[in-house]
């Protein structure tokens, strides 16, 4: 295991740290840390920036990835708006997930939910290089769909 050191900040004192929920889990739970005695309420289509109370240092060569919840995506139509959004090594400041509601209902965010998973991984640094051509390959310059769209397609 890497060791990642966290500062809880005043503000999401009590709540439930990340954890694996299962042995092989790659995510860590990240519970909102909206106040006690109020709540965000996230109608069809509007996002908001919920806070988790949590901050992390990193090790040099990682970033910690901020990914959806599946239930939450399936079930309400919740997910991460900037998916994944990335917390960089040299970050310290607080972890926040910017939630969008793509359901139909209004969405509550109430303190303690979990809201987002935080997967922790390596990062390859590269040297980008100019050059006049690129190796031909195969597929070449064919994008966006250019392998088709469903196992049906020919």
């Amino acid at each position: 295991m890497i060791p990642v050191v966290f500062k809880r900040l005043a503000h999401g004192e009590g709540l439930q740290l990340p954890a694996y929920e299962s042995e092989d889990a790659a995510g860590m739970d990240l519970s909102a840390a909206v106040p006690a005695d109020d709540e965000v309420i996230l109608a069809p289509g509007a996002r908001a920036l919920i806070p988790t109370g949590l901050a992390i240092e990193l090790p040099r060569g990682f970033e910690a990835q901020i990914r959806p919840r599946s239930g939450l995506a399936l079930h309400q139509g919740v997910t991460v708006l900037n998916s994944p959004g990335t917390v960089d090594a040299d970050y310290r400041g607080e972890i926040g997930v910017i939630l969008i509601n793509f359901g139909t209902n209004p969405f509550v965010v109430r303190r303690g939910a979990r809201i987002a998973q935080l997967v922790v991984c390596p990062v390859e640094r590269v040297a980008l290089i100019a050059g006049d051509r690129l190796t031909p390959s195969v597929r070449g310059s064919s994008g966006f769909g250019s392998t088709g769209r469903s196992s049906e397609e020919g």
